[in-house]
């Protein structure tokens, strides 16, 4: 028999298939995403948490694992390798970083305008970008090799002494920063043009009006209106900078004398020449906090800054 709640009547068959409807439509949704909800977890879940589990033990991928608890963190703290390659990534990371944003942001404003060929000029600019870091590596491979490679070539032309480039410990490091602006800063320079077409037109004309010049309307208009767009780009460029490795990887191996090992080839070096994964998974992890935590710092300063 049907119920009746004030003037209206409910008849509980009508409940009841309503109740199967639901089930039966979220059983179908459950069926739809239930292979990316395995892939989430088989590919990014599952693996996150073995490798925290992993950086607590001696693992060598084969033998059964041995629980040392924090003694894979305390033989990082005392490791002058590790120390090292945080030292170059460091470098890098404070080299490419704030060459690349100021750069970017350079060449944006030269190409922010209305000129002939505007088009290839931009397109040019960002084309390094999208050429794979591997590629990258053979290329400069080639044209800096110290016996037959083009810049030497250059150089004897020009009267200069042949360098080592790559086989040189003084100039490994430098040289992977400048491929990595030559390639990274196009990024850079795409997404400060799109930031530059949000900055108010009025804005502009009424420091124009005045008396701002053009140093006066980009210092007290244009930076502060891409202060959004500069934060997310350090950002951006520096969780890259931390996690450089294709490049070092296809071009110096870590040498010549250790003189390019960052932190990301030092844990694929532990995890897969050595065997040492669970000093590797505890190396990662060091990486991963340190991201975490300039991540964090960014995200705190850019809404210091959006509250203002």
């Amino acid at each position: 028999m049907a119920s009746v709640v004030g003037t209206f009547t409910v008849d509980p068959r009508s409940r009841a298939a309503a109740k199967r409807r639901a089930r039966t439509e979220g059983a179908t949704g459950w069926a739809f995403v239930s292979p990316s909800v395995v892939i989430i977890l088989g590919l990014s879940v599952v693996p996150v948490l073995w490798s925290l589990l992993l950086s607590f033990q001696v693992n060598d991928l084969v033998s059964p694992s041995e629980w040392v608890g924090l003694a894979n963190y305390k033989a990082l703290l005392k490791d002058p390798t590790f120390g090292s390659a945080v030292s170059h990534t460091l470098i890098y990371t404070v080299l490419y970083v704030p060459l690349s944003v100021i750069a970017g942001l350079a060449i944006a404003i030269a190409l922010d305008r209305k000129i002939a060929f505007i088009g290839l000029y931009r397109t040019l600019v960002f084309v390094p970008f999208v050429v794979s870091a591997a590629a990258q590596g053979v290329l400069f491979s080639f044209v800096l090799d110290p016996e037959f490679g083009v810049a030497n070539s250059v150089l004897h032309k020009l009267g200069l002494p042949a360098q080592g480039f790559f086989s040189d410990p003084g100039q490994a490091l430098y040289l992977l920063v400048a491929i990595s602006l030559w390639s990274g800063t196009g990024f850079c320079v795409i997404v400060y043009l799109a930031g530059l077409q949000g900055v108010s037109s009025e804005l502009v004309e009424a420091a124009r009006i005045d008396g701002a010049g053009r140093w006066g309307v980009l210092r007290h208009v244009t930076l502060p209106a891409l202060t959004p767009v500069t934060i997310f780009l350090v950002l951006f460029q520096t969780i890259n900078a931390l996690q450089v490795f294709d490049l070092v990887f296809v071009t110096t191996k870590g040498g010549p004398l250790g003189s390019t090992t960052v932190i990301v080839y030092f844990i694929w070096e532990k995890a897969f020449k050595t065997f040492t994964a669970g000093y590797s998974a505890a190396a990662a992890y060091t990486l991963a906090v340190a991201l975490l935590v300039v991540g964090v710092v960014l995200q705190v300063y850019r809404r210091r800054v959006a509250s203002r």
